[in-house]
């Protein structure tokens, strides 16, 4: 067994960045102005599948503070929940107090220098194939999908793999 899927194998938590993960980072404006996004229906059914399947549960961690972001939350029905994060680290901090999780059982995908460090800091890290290369360097996985185009649902069907 790889020392990578043995990390695998103690994911209780995968969280995620948001713009640049589950979007395509473009941000689209309607005719009346009003901010729109893109979400991959492929991540969903990843998110419900590390539930069901993995017994993995699911959040994100954004440095926006997003209407559109929380309502694909609460579809979603994430574990969860934090936006408008600054510094990721600390908010990592406190999940892992509050769900008694050691760093080794989270796993992060990130796209860009604000997440180098809660990617560092986790069991697992990735990101998107067009993630910044300051990321690509550091994380356990560079992931064959874009972000927004099923980057998550890739790395979830990583980890129930390897939890299989």
């Amino acid at each position: 067994m790889s020392d990578l899927n043995s990390k695998l194998k103690k994911i209780k938590l995968l969280l995620t960045d948001v713009d640049g993960v589950l979007t395509d980072t473009g941000v689209y404006y309607s005719a009346s102005g009003e901010e729109l996004k893109r979400f991959s229906l492929r991540d969903g059914m990843g998110v419900e599948r590390l539930r069901k399947i993995a017994k993995v549960k699911t959040g994100i961690i954004s440095g926006e503070k997003s209407f559109l972001v929380r309502k694909r939350a609460d579809k979603l029905d994430l574990e969860e929940v934090y936006l408008g994060i600054k510094i990721k680290i600390k908010t990592l901090k406190s999940i892992m107090k509050s769900n008694e999780l050691e760093a080794e059982e989270i796993a992060f995908i990130g796209d860009d220098v604000n997440d180098l460090e809660i990617l560092e800091a986790v069991g697992v890290s990735a990101c998107p194939s067009d993630a910044m290369k300051d990321v690509k360097k550091i994380v356990d996985i560079v992931l064959e999908n874009k972000g927004g185009h099923g980057a998550f649902r890739e790395f979830a069907e990583i980890i129930i793999e390897a939890k299989s």
